[in-house]
């Protein structure tokens, strides 16, 4: 069922679609290299395979899962000599790229560079956490949502005409509740609950595919087959507002449906993590630390009693005093520094490690601290002519005490 053209593949239209940039990519016959991220089943490697078709060039499949460093080299050796000067660079195509480690993927850092391969990787996990900052620097990232009920139904409705086996039996879709949601916006799950609900029948007789007919055949826990029904990505978001909307109750119902449905525990405890930074942050800086360690814990001890510390940060989140002012001094400082360039370091607080920057006046005047009375001195430690405020407390007991000790040491500056 796999299609060849992009006239033939479902969903993401946000990327394939009329004027997309994957369509003009392509279209344009010169493609850059890209990780697409995205849950199981909704065509990454798909794509991967339709774009090195339309453009008729080598294409080269890795498993991150049986490819050692020596695997990459070897491809890397035939792309480079296979390669004549009017083609394409060849594709590299790398399914579970999250799972290389930083020597693997250090392996492809010059190959990419120097455009021997055109690199497209396939992950489900966070490219920011799981690939290494070189290589992902070089690559595009494309994110890849689950199939739409829509689309489920468009594909379902191919393979009961276009499949060699299927088409030769008399299957008719009366209900569609079941599958769908059993899918989970996964397209592979979507054929293999085809399959298996189809393959019993006679071909003599007509196969009347209802909710019953799917439940019964499926014969297993739903909430391990398609995380309840809800969306990887809902679930999460759920998890994360629960915590950030002080809700304990909330956020260990959310936590179970991620458990029961068989998500990554990794996964849960990065958002963990993440949630302790934005949205407790300075209010309670202990929650990072328990975040950590509830992190650190559940990769030592591993199931099922990962579930137990994962538990406890989770309650410890949601029952402390949040605040975002970290997150947004650095939202608000990310967006001054990108409206106003790269403004020079004043003199005094420049590194002197040459006789010639000791002679320009590197470092000149700088008063170190601890030299003075209560280890603080004031002086200047922004660019020239800025005094835009970036870092504002908010009220509550943990940040009134740092507002306060700052009003001490700067004044005025703080008193706003």
């Amino acid at each position: 069922m796999r299609p060849i053209s992009l006239d033939g593949y479902i969903g993401q239209q946000h990327l394939v679609g009329p004027n997309a940039v994957l369509r003009r990519m392509i279209e344009s016959g010169h493609i850059s290299s890209f990780i697409l991220w995205g849950p199981p089943g909704v065509g990454k490697t798909t794509l991967a395979q339709i774009i090195a078709h339309t453009l008729e060039t080598p294409f080269y499949t890795l498993s991150a899962v049986t490819s050692g460093v020596k695997d990459v080299r070897d491809v890397i050796e035939r792309a480079r000599g296979g390669r004549f000067f009017s083609q394409t660079a060849p594709i590299l195509f790398i399914d579970e790229i999250h799972r290389f480690s930083k020597s693997q993927q250090d392996s492809l850092l010059g190959a990419v560079e120097q455009g021997v391969v055109t690199l497209i990787g396939a992950t489900t996990e966070n490219p920011s956490f799981e690939v290494i900052r070189p290589l992902l620097s070089r690559c595009a990232v494309y994110v890849l949502k689950p199939l739409a009920n829509d689309d489920l139904l468009q594909l379902a409705r191919r393979a009961l005409e276009e499949d060699l086996v299927l088409r030769e039996k008399k299957v008719s879709l009366q209900e569609t509740e079941a599958l769908l949601r059993y899918s989970g916006g996964d397209a592979r799950k979507l054929l293999n609950i085809l399959e298996l609900v189809t393959e019993a029948g006679d071909e003599q007789e007509e196969i009347i595919i209802t909710d019953e007919l799917v439940t019964e055949r499926l014969q297993q826990n739903p909430m391990a087959y398609d995380k309840g029904g809800e969306l990887h990505y809902d679930i999460i978001s759920a998890f994360i507002k629960s915590i950030r909307g002080s809700d304990p109750d909330g956020a260990i119902y959310w936590l179970a449906r991620m458990i029961e449905g068989g998500e990554d525990p990794a996964f849960i405890a990065r958002r963990l993590v993440i949630s302790a930074s934005e949205d407790i942050g300075l209010a309670n800086p202990n929650a990072l630390l328990l975040a950590n360690a509830a992190f650190d814990t559940v990769q030592k001890i591993g199931w099922p009693e990962g579930r137990i510390p994962l538990a406890e940060a989770t309650i410890y989140l949601a029952t402390s005093p949040k605040s975002n002012s970290a997150y947004m001094a650095i939202n608000d400082a990310l967006s001054y520094v990108r409206q106003t360039g790269n403004q020079p370091v004043p003199l005094h607080l420049r590194n002197a490690p040459t006789s010639l920057m000791e002679n320009l006046g590197y470092g000149a005047n700088y008063k170190y601290a601890h030299d003075y009375e209560g280890h603080f001195v004031e002086q200047q430690f922004l660019p020239d002519g800025v005094t835009q405020r970036f870092w504002h407390a908010q009220p509550n007991p943990a940040e009134a005490k740092l507002h306060e000790r700052m009003i001490h040491l700067w004044g005025k500056r703080f008193e706003k």
